[in-house]
């Protein structure tokens, strides 16, 4: 299974190392078989030794160049950084990033060979709308996106649960995620109010590869905790 953590804007260069090394730790201990990635904050990115894969939270399609407040190809070459989170609902949604946006910052990094982890979701008033709307919202995020990319990871996060405290029920997750499955072979996330509590039920769902962390995420211990629960589920 993949369990990955987005830490967003949180922690420092400092705590995120320590953060970092007590995972890494974590996992040699328990001979963890997981695929596990971090997404920290920009500042926070640094060169890494362990199974732990660290990947950038965005980027800009560009090796280097005048975009004032981003970073590009030379910046993450220089941590060793080859994964990258694209389409999140929070550079959708907050920062207004669109969908010919994310299919141009997609396509660049995918012809560079990046892990590439691509999110789709809806908002409440979509949800609200019926299985029908809300799959004609959620289809519309794939367009221009390469389904077959054979290092494409898909997360699925029904934007009304970040953050909320709200999750859907493990019936509609596992709807939802069959659905999904049927535009990509790629593994598919579930994330959205993913936590410590729930964790091992979510990743017990049929369809479900593996999940996509937020503030649940924050204390290392909460998420070796997930770590473990996938685990033992494949065990």
């Amino acid at each position: 299974m993949i369990v990955s953590a987005n830490l967003k804007t949180n922690l420092t260069r400092a705590t995120t190392d320590k953060y970092l090394e007590e995972l890494n730790k974590f996992l040699n201990d328990t001979s963890s078989s997981q695929e596990v990635i971090v997404f920290p904050a920009m500042t926070s990115l640094n060169k890494q030794n362990g199974s732990v894969i660290v990947g950038t939270q965005n980027a800009y399609a560009t090796r280097n160049g005048a975009f004032t407040g981003e970073i590009g190809l030379e910046q993450l070459e220089e941590f060793g950084i080859k994964t990258i989170l694209i389409g999140h609902s929070e550079r959708r949604h907050i920062l207004g990033e669109s969908q010919e946006e994310l299919v141009k910052k997609f396509n660049f990094y995918k012809e560079l060979g990046f892990k590439i982890v691509y999110c789709v979701g809806e908002p409440l008033e979509v949800r609200k709308a019926g299985d029908e709307d809300m799959m004609k919202y959620i289809s519309a995020q794939y367009k221009g996106i390469d389904t077959t990319y054979k290092n494409l990871i898909i997360a699925y996060e029904p934007v009304w649960a970040i953050g909320t405290g709200l999750t859907p029920t493990l019936e509609d997750i596992q709807k939802i995620h069959t659905e999904l499955k049927e535009k990509s072979s790629a593994p598919l996330l579930y994330g959205g109010s993913v936590k410590v509590a729930n964790a091992k039920d979510v990743l017990a769902v049929k369809n479900v590869d593996g999940i996509l962390v937020g503030s649940a995420a924050l204390k290392v211990e909460d998420f070796c905790s997930m770590c473990e629960d996938a685990q033992k589920l494949e065990q």
